[in-house]
């Protein structure tokens, strides 16, 4: 098959063979998305060989359940083993020897095929077309900070950063009716924040110490700084983005306020499904290009570059 392979910061598209697991499904993949972890792969940020990518939606070709055969999904991106302590205490997604699609010890979705364990695979609604199903996986973390901090529609929220990820989290925001406002850079980004009726506001018009909840995703120092600014004495600041280096705090600040700091990262499937099902989350806006297989280094190039949101690849 082919697929998009990283190997010492080069990328090429190259034959390699299709994935065997005969404990895994095997899933022929529809649409595939490029994502910001992907181009931190790329640029060397984490250590990896293979192939990369791990927002996809597919087709089960091949399963040790004969009724998912046939069947289009999407899927959890975390293989755990089910026996370590983190997986028997519920915690599936931080097993001690978990693989990760596309990320750790598991080849990703920029290819014509997967594999993934058939516990991980989610049937993905007939409504929801490909287009808007491939983009569950960023929105199910978005859909994870309302399963760990209860967000009422009296709260003040504001959200930094209006970024691929965090396009899905401010239409999740949204569906609490909370009072929500948006730090958004650049034009492209106000404009689709715009068309769904999300307020957005300027870096330098926050107003300190006045913010509920303050979602952080831009995953930098200055973006940080903001959110810190913002969130008012015994308020929460939600991690929703990874960070490049190292980032300096003031621990005693966050302790006189009495400041929660929580971070975030995959969330549930499930309830990513229904919201693209009901419309209460529509992404489709958010593609700027596709490009076959074929094209995925040049893909790659182009999902770089600042005013792309999102890229999607075609087998």
């Amino acid at each position: 098959m082919k697929a998009l392979w990283l190997e010492d910061l080069a990328l090429s598209v190259r034959d390699v063979p299709v994935p065997r697991c005969e404990d895994e499904a095997l899933v022929r993949v529809r649409l595939s998305g490029i994502c910001g972890t992907d181009l931190e792969l790329a640029r060397g940020d984490h250590p990896f060989t293979g192939v990369i990518g791990h927002e996809f939606v597919g087709e089960v070709a091949e399963a040790p359940d004969p009724a998912w055969v046939g069947e289009r999904v999407v899927g959890d991106i975390n293989a755990s083993c089910g026996a370590c302590e983190a997986c028997e205490a519920g915690r599936p997604t931080h097993c001690e020897a978990r693989t990760v699609l596309g990320i750790v010890e598991r080849g990703g979705a920029h290819a014509e095929y997967l594999t993934l364990p058939v516990e991980n695979l989610h049937r993905v609604p007939a409504s929801v077309p490909d287009e808007a199903a491939v983009f569950t996986e960023p929105l199910a973390a978005a859909v994870e900070i309302l399963e760990q901090v209860p967000i009422e529609s009296s709260d003040r929220v504001l959200l930094v950063g209006a970024g691929r990820l965090g396009q899905l989290v401010a239409q999740t925001l949204a569906t609490t009716g909370a009072d929500l406002a948006v730090v958004a850079r650049h034009q492209h980004q106000r404009a689709l924040l715009a068309a769904r009726d999300i307020p957005t506001i300027d870096a330098d018009d926050v107003a300190p110490s006045r913010y509920d909840i303050v979602v952080e995703a831009t995953g930098s120092p200055s973006g940080f700084e903001l959110a810190r600014a913002a969130v008012r004495p015994r308020g929460t600041i939600v991690m929703k983005s990874t960070y490049r280096g190292e980032l300096t705090l003031d621990l005693s600040s966050l302790v006189v306020d009495e400041i929660t700091v929580v971070g975030s990262r995959c969330g549930p499937f499930d309830r990513a499904l229904e919201l693209l099902e009901r419309g209460d989350v529509d992404p489709r806006p958010m593609i700027t290009e596709r490009y076959p297989l074929g094209r995925a280094v040049e893909a790659m190039e182009t999902a770089a570059r600042p005013d792309v949101m999102k890229v999607l690849l075609e087998p």
